[in-house]
């Protein structure tokens, strides 16, 4: 039954003013894409903001902070914006960094795998204090969030693969087929087969690859991510291709992300040879590499009030943390990358690959792992033995888990613990940060290009200097390191984007 606990004028924490609400409803704004849903009594149906739908009386509206408060409250979800597809809610607008690492502790499984007591304990926190924090600020328990998580990516899969329901369920989380018909039909009102019924995107591609939508909230600069991730592609590994990114994920796994097309504010994921328990692991990798959940005005309400960032926020505030795929990888070539140019770095980068990586068919390889790295001569690829000695370390300290790349650690954690390993500084655990973590405050004050574009054609300014002024853009110190890393070295379009243009 469908419980009606606020009306309009009475908006719970955690979301905009009711007016904003109301506005942004009418207005079909994206850019409230996710940050909130809206539910109407009179049919039971909660939507995204962005509906195409008629806009229902007002007096029929509630509002809700996620998704899973709306259906426990009893709401089911719009076949028609679907919003399973909504960019997830950033709690980091709100300076909620503690919520923050929590969802992105059960994003990577803490609940499927252990009971909320664990989820707890990794945050520091007790079970009542977790539970009341999700109240106040979603709307729902931790478990219920997980819930609607799990039946909002069956519900996709649903309706845009050909998959069968049993791979459906295993992807989603479910252990069993019968398990996951009995939640579904519970939450929904209807068998997992009749929503498939009704989808009109339920046909795998041409070629057999599986496809998905993701989208983002706009604007979006999705060539000044591809133009980043292209300058440090590894030719076997990935590659910046018409238009689009793909990256070998194992032996017979492949991925392709390109924009939707039209005026969809959505990227399409193509996929191939991943396994369906994978899936939600690989969704949520290239939702944060391509940070698609960034909340851009946000960003820029607080960036653009300095001088020094606020003609880039205007000029590009679709502007994005290019994350990275893989964290030990990305660690190995942040050290690779220690006070040498971007294409030294690759160079060097790519004699590992091709030397000691896991060759695949077709040419294709993958990055060597911690123990490949251990067990390699390291000094024939040409590096120095100061570098020899650092990578050898940091791949110990990751086997023995003293660090690690996993969500939902605290940045000033992070930092101490890498910074602990010889030879890695500040710098370095900034930045396996902001492109491993995807997290929005790390910022390596130390970076010479950053020193260099804050001082304005001037001396560069010390690290210290630079970092007692980025204090003001916080929690988005790492969007403004991309705005100065863009306005020094502006991202060129990839040779191979060129000649498609051509």
């Amino acid at each position: 039954m469908v419980t009606v606990p606020n009306p309009v004028a009475d908006v719970p924490a955690g979301l905009p003013p009711a007016q904003v609400c109301e506005q942004a409803r009418l207005s079909r704004d994206s850019r409230f894409d996710g940050l909130f849903y809206t539910a109407v009594t009179s049919t039971g149906i909660y939507c995204r903001p962005v509906c195409p739908a008629p806009a229902p009386r007002a007096a029929n509206v509630r509002y809700y902070a996620s998704a899973a408060a709306a259906e426990a409250a009893g709401f089911r979800p719009c076949l028609r914006c679907r919003p399973e597809l909504a960019p997830a809610a950033g709690p980091w607008r709100r300076g909620d960094a503690l919520l923050a690492r929590a969802l992105a502790l059960i994003e990577d499984g803490a609940l499927a795998q252990g009971p909320l007591s664990g989820l707890a304990d990794r945050l520091h926190l007790g079970e009542r204090q977790l539970r009341r924090l999700f109240s106040e600020r979603l709307g729902a328990s931790p478990v219920a969030v997980h819930g609607t998580r799990r039946l909002l990516f069956a519900k996709q899969l649903l309706t845009e693969t050909a998959m069968p329901v049993t791979e459906v369920a295993l992807a989603a989380g479910f252990g069993s087929l019968r398990r996951f018909h009995t939640v579904f039909r519970s939450a929904y009102r209807m068998p997992p087969g009749a929503l498939r019924r009704r989808g009109d995107e339920g046909d795998a591609a041409a070629d057999g690859a599986l496809e998905l939508r993701l989208a983002y909230r706009p604007p979006y600069d999705f060539g000044a991510i591809l133009g980043f991730l292209g300058q440090r592609s590894l030719a076997g590994l990935d590659a910046v291709v018409d238009g689009g990114y793909e990256r070998c994920l194992g032996p017979s796994a492949r991925c392709r992300i390109e924009p939707w097309g039209g005026a969809d504010p959505a990227l399409r994921l193509r996929l191939r040879g991943v396994a369906p328990g994978a899936l939600q692991g690989v969704v949520a990798t290239v939702r944060r590499v391509f940070d698609l959940d960034a909340e851009p005005p946000a960003v820029a309400a607080v960036l653009a009030g300095d001088p020094l960032l606020a003609t880039s926020v205007q000029r590009h505030p679709g502007l994005r943390l290019p994350g990275a795929w893989e964290g030990f990888e990305t660690a190995v070539r942040a050290v690779l990358g220690q006070q040498v140019s971007v294409a030294a770095a690759r160079t060097l980068a790519h004699r590992l690959l091709t030397r000691f990586g896991t060759p695949l068919p077709g040419g294709a390889r993958l990055f060597p792992d911690a123990a490949a790295l251990l067990a390699a001569d390291l000094a024939a690829v040409g590096l120095t033995r100061a570098r020899v000695a650092t990578l050898r370390s940091m791949a110990t300290a990751l086997l023995e888990g003293r660090v690690d790349f996993a969500p939902g650690q605290s940045l000033d954690g992070f930092v101490d613990r890498w910074t602990a390993l010889p030879g890695i500084g500040a710098w370095t655990a900034h930045y396996l940060a902001l492109r491993v973590l995807g997290h929005p405050d790390a910022f390596p004050a130390d970076d010479l290009v950053l020193r260099r574009a804050a001082a304005g054609g001037a001396a560069p300014a010390t690290g210290r200097a630079l970092a007692g002024r980025a204090q003001a853009w916080r929690p988005w110190r790492a969007y403004a390191a991309v705005h100065l890393w863009h306005r020094a070295t502006p991202v060129r379009v990839p040779p191979e984007e060129q000649r498609r243009r051509a």
